[in-house]
């Protein structure tokens, strides 16, 4: 048995859709920002109606959303690519591996930065499956961190105030430069001073 092909090309050619939707969608955030562009438009650039938008999401709020998982869910798969798992390795060199991947995901894609972490969109909250995929990113670089010695969760967030800080910075006054992201390795350094690591 051959099972159900047309239910399975359905399915496939649904995802391919929402795809398309959600590309369009990134493109005309990046060109008018995240509360810039409406469903209409979205489904203008896609080339159907906006009553078949709605098939696939059902609000502008459920894009958003669907755009806040794709964004985690990429810095997911950047910091699993990148980040080296042994975690019996030098505890700086470890962190500056994180910092310089977690920096130059952010600043790549200032659009995308500022919906995972501005929260730059009125009315929106994300969904908790929205969101699984940030506490994700949040939870492996705890539990690595406390292989290297990184344990209380004060530290965890200095750590993140710390990123986000450069980060923030380097986008509002340096967008494409490395004034910030030369003082990576030394605020890594700092911190690490602070916990005797």
């Amino acid at each position: 048995m051959l099972g159900n092909p047309t239910g399975h090309w359905k399915t496939e050619r649904r995802e391919l859709v929402r795809g398309r939707i959600l590309e369009t969608a990134w493109a005309l955030a990046r060109e008018h920002g995240l509360s810039g562009f409406t469903l209409r438009e979205v489904a203008r650039e896609v080339g159907m109606q906006a009553p078949s938008l709605y098939t696939h999401f059902d609000s502008r709020n459920a894009i958003i959303d669907a755009m806040f998982a794709q964004a985690w869910r990429e810095c997911l798969a950047a910091m699993e690519t990148g980040v080296p798992e042994d975690p019996t390795g030098d505890a700086r060199e470890w962190l500056r591996t994180v910092a310089h991947i977690y920096f130059d995901f952010c600043v790549s894609d200032p659009t995308r930065n500022q919906l995972m972490n501005a929260r730059a969109v009125p009315d929106f909250v994300p969904s908790a499956e929205a969101y699984a995929p940030a506490v994700d990113v949040l939870e492996r670089f705890k539990a690595a961190a406390a292989a290297h010695g990184v344990t209380r969760d004060e530290d965890v967030d200095l750590w993140t105030a710390l990123l986000s800080g450069l980060v923030d910075a380097q986008l509002a006054n340096d967008p494409g430069g490395d004034r910030w992201a030369r003082l990576l390795d030394r605020a890594v350094d700092m911190y690490a001073d602070n916990l005797d690591l």
